[in-house]
């Protein structure tokens, strides 16, 4: 694993000079506070053109948004999928790309209450207003105003960006943008945390492993002694593994046609690994006859159609569920005859089914400073920001679970 120098929150007065600490250790901001900030920030100019280090502005924060300096970040797949702009719904170039962050809080717009400078905090890439009528509701962690817009690239109170260079404006991604030293955000995307929780860990749960470890803790409930498939071992679907084992689950079934993932997986509390090209059988038919009849419950963390019709067919007729975390952004659909959706069911969600305001506070206290599951073993790498576009390279080449970089 590559090494570079640690930095802690006192560190980052040298780094940055808009930042302070008062006797109390806690940031202050007001040199900067309604200003605009020059930073660095990494540049998609085009799709899979390297990402360019530039030094960009950043305005301050209108009325109930938030301006955060990030120290950390990491690549996701879903990076890479605006990167290669395969969908040209979602292409917007020059752009900021960047959803798995942390930071502290350098400034608040006006009628923002419940986020102060200083404070160390999440960006949400789906919001939580609380007052609408899903956020009231237990049953969905989507918000009306707030939930996740994959094709929005500006700010919503006035559709237009706070970043840009020389004067032309650069575009946001999905209401986070952590790809920079500082960004923008809605008051309803962000979320205060535990300022004892390391930064480089808590980043990873601005994305994959809150969907992993949340679906399976609140979409699946998982029960002791249960059975459980999880198909594709990256990040999402390792967290699914550490959700379960957290439940106490008899047997975690791991399926990927990659090999060399099975020792972090068991690691990571997979207890069976199978690679569908050892077998000549359709994989949904091993399992079922590994299990007795197939598992309790699957989670097809991949992002494709056809693993998905074979993840619901490993669960146990009358009682399985299938959770849908990955999403395939091909025109490929789904059929099911009606008689099987009496016989199983499957649901699809986004973070896991968390609420990223309400909930996100306690899995990181649960997750990180209770250490309930292993979040450093995500870390696979880390790199200085300058670095990103390694950072992509060892995510392409399936070399890297997640790379934090260090801003």
């Amino acid at each position: 694993m590559e090494n570079p120098s640690e930095k802690s929150v006192g560190d980052l007065t040298h780094m940055v000079d808009t930042l302070s600490l008062n006797d109390q250790g806690c940031v202050l901001t007001q040199k900067s506070a309604g200003k605009v900030i020059t930073c660095r920030a990494a540049v998609s100019w085009g799709p899979k053109q390297p990402l360019v280090i530039e030094e960009i502005q950043v305005d301050p924060p209108e009325a109930m948004e938030v301006r955060i300096k990030i120290t950390h970040t990491s690549v996701c797949h879903t990076d890479i999928l605006y990167w290669t702009g395969k969908d040209e719904s979602l292409q917007a170039f020059p752009r900021i790309l960047g959803h798995e962050g942390a930071g502290i809080v350098e400034s608040v717009g006006e009628g923002v209450t419940d986020i102060k400078e200083g404070d160390h905090v999440i960006p949400l890439f789906t919001g939580e207003c609380g007052d609408c009528v899903c956020c009231k509701s237990s049953r969905t962690n989507k918000c009306d105003k707030f939930k996740i817009d994959p094709t929005r690239t500006a700010m919503r109170i006035d559709g237009k960006t706070r970043f840009s260079l020389r004067e032309k404006p650069i575009y946001h991604l999905m209401s986070t943008s952590t790809f920079s030293e500082y960004t923008v955000v809605d008051y309803a995307c962000v979320v205060k945390i535990n300022p004892e929780a390391p930064l480089d860990q808590a980043c990873l749960l601005g994305c994959g492993i809150t969907t992993g470890v949340g679906a399976a803790l609140y979409m699946a409930n998982i029960e002791p002694g249960s059975t459980v498939a999880i198909f594709g071992l990256g990040t999402v679907g390792l967290a699914v593994s550490q959700g379960a084992r957290m439940r106490g689950a008899s047997r975690i079934i791991g399926v990927d046609t990659n090999p060399s993932k099975f020792i972090k997986a068991r690691a990571l509390g997979v207890t069976h690994c199978i690679n569908p090209k050892d077998h000549e059988q359709p994989i949904h038919e091993v399992i079922t006859e590994m299990t007795d009849g197939g598992v309790d419950y699957s989670f097809e963390c991949i992002g494709n159609t056809e693993v998905l019709y074979q993840a619901f067919s490993a669960t146990r007729q009358s009682l399985g569920l299938t959770i849908l975390l990955g999403l395939d952004m091909s025109p490929r659909k789904i059929s099911f005859h009606p008689s099987e959706l009496f016989e199983r069911r499957i649901v699809a969600a986004t973070f896991g089914g968390v609420k990223g305001k309400s909930q996100l506070p306690y899995l990181v206290d649960t997750l990180i400073m209770n250490k309930e599951i292993r979040v450093e073993e995500f870390i696979t790498q880390e790199l200085p920001f300058s670095d990103i576009n390694k950072a992509f390279e060892l995510m392409l080449e399936g070399k890297s679970l997640r790379c934090i970089l260090h801003l």
